[in-house]
């Protein structure tokens, strides 16, 4: 029996409307427990024990969260189907102590966050999104660019008529990392009462912080303990007069994070045989680090809390049996092959539009460093899965070798045994401040998890 999805253009609504509000990991995070919850999950601590057909969710920091329908048969006996990928992407963050006066203007001082090519953030609207934690622990929320009411933020450049030494250097040199900084306030601090009529302007951060304290009831001091980013201002928006496209920030890797999540709701009233699981982990642009990144605790000790609530004498090696008994797809974003830049794809191997999600077998460089190079029993049973749920899809690798390469979290995850191969959506301009993938791909992609979490 064929399994029903959500129509295309419902679905395309409903992830562009989720794009405009998950510009950070901690917005992704918030928005997807509030669905989930709207669909009846519940925080896994509110069960003592689960029977299948629960619903349950654990978050960790605002950032990460895995949520699953418990299946029939118990995890430490045969494992879970995962659809796992991030919600973090790249972007430029506030340093610790992000004010300072360059000339008579006052700055963001700004620090690069995953893999960008800075001259992309130059002369664009930019937003600025985050959280301040005060000493006493109470936080202020921060979005400020995406209202048509608000300002925005830019970074400046040199106008052609005078960057003849500028044009002479490489893409890399021609506008250092340490002046990625963000226009916050250009008015004049007042001139003193003695000074002289021609006395050079000066910054005026003090006014920078005063609005900063009448606005958010924060001082100086309180930035040393926040989250800010710098992002790109605006919602995304269909391209080309097919409006066959989506633009928009963050594709990479929200666009299979969601899938997977709107996956795991339609698949929600059903009781599965093997619990059916989704994972939206932070970090991986930076190598899935820190407490909320891949390389941390938190699957497994979540896979643990499930376990502990299924049998009666959970031990460490019943958690450890049910990794390895596990499958995943990693659900992350591959490249488009571009006609403009055609020496950079393997010739047959590359990923094209409105051809679905492209699965690869290993990611990595040229000699697959970092990939978990997946096992083709398990590609096998994929595209059974894929031709049963009506799935179009592709096949494809990550450019020629000896031209770069890329990574995802299935290197984390492979390492307890469990089967895993990477399917996401190709993507144009993957990692600038506007990416591109096209509908049906983004359709597909949440047919493909869909599929494979209620086979």
């Amino acid at each position: 029996m064929k399994k029903k999805y959500m129509p295309l253009s419902e679905y395309c609504k409903e992830y562009m409307r989720y794009l405009g509000i998950a510009k950070t990991a901690r917005r992704s995070y918030a928005e997807s427990v509030r669905l989930l919850e709207a669909k009846g999950f519940k925080e896994i601590s509110k069960f003592k024990t689960l029977k299948p057909g629960d619903k349950i969710y654990r978050g960790y920091l605002d950032r990460t969260v895995m949520a699953a329908v418990i299946g029939k048969k118990p995890v430490a006996e045969v494992g879970l189907k995962v659809v796992g990928g991030h919600t973090d992407a790249p972007r430029l963050d506030l340093k610790p102590k992000p004010l300072y006066e360059k000339g008579p203007y006052v700055y963001f001082d700004c620090h690069i966050y995953g893999g960008i090519k800075k001259y992309q953030w130059l002369v664009r609207p930019l937003a600025l999104y985050g959280t301040i934690v005060r000493k006493d622990g109470s936080k202020v929320n921060v979005a400020v660019g995406d209202d048509p009411k608000d300002p925005v933020f830019m970074i400046s450049d040199i106008l052609p008529h005078l960057g003849y030494d500028q044009a002479k250097k490489t893409r890399d040199e021609f506008f250092p990392a340490e002046d990625l900084d963000v226009i916050a306030w250009t008015t004049f601090a007042k001139p003193e009462k003695d000074a002289k009529k021609d006395a050079e302007p000066k910054a005026d951060k003090n006014a920078l912080v005063e609005y900063l304290k009448k606005t958010y009831k924060v001082d100086e001091e309180d930035l040393l303990s926040a989250e800010l980013e710098i992002v790109p201002a605006g919602m995304p928006r269909e391209v080309g007069f097919d409006r066959a496209l989506i633009a928009g920030y963050g594709h990479d890797d929200r666009v299979c994070s969601f899938a997977g999540l709107q996956a795991l709701l339609d698949a929600s009233d059903e009781v599965p045989d093997q619990t059916a699981s989704i994972l939206m982990c932070d970090k991986e642009e930076i190598g899935s680090v820190g407490a909320t990144g891949m390389t941390s605790s938190f699957f497994e000790n979540t896979v643990a809390e499930i376990i502990e609530r299924q049998e009666k004498n959970a031990r460490d090696i019943m958690v450890r049996r049910a990794l390895e008994r596990s499958s995943m797809l990693s659900a992350d974003v591959t490249a488009t092959a571009d006609p403009h830049f055609a020496d950079q794809d393997s010739t047959g191997n590359g990923a094209v539009f409105h051809r679905g999600p492209a699965a690869s077998k290993y990611t990595g460089g040229t000699s697959k460093g970092g990939s978990s190079d997946c096992e083709p029993e398990f590609i096998a049973q994929i595209r059974k899965i894929m031709d049963e749920g009506d799935v179009t899809w592709q096949m494809a690798e990550l450019g020629k070798m000896e031209k770069g390469g890329g990574g995802t979290i299935a290197q984390y995850m492979s390492r307890f045994g469990m089967a895993v191969l990477d399917m996401g959506t190709p993507l144009w301009n993957m990692h600038a401040p506007w990416e591109l993938a096209a509908k049906d791909d983004c359709w597909n992609t949440y047919k493909a998890y869909s599929a494979y979490l209620r086979a």
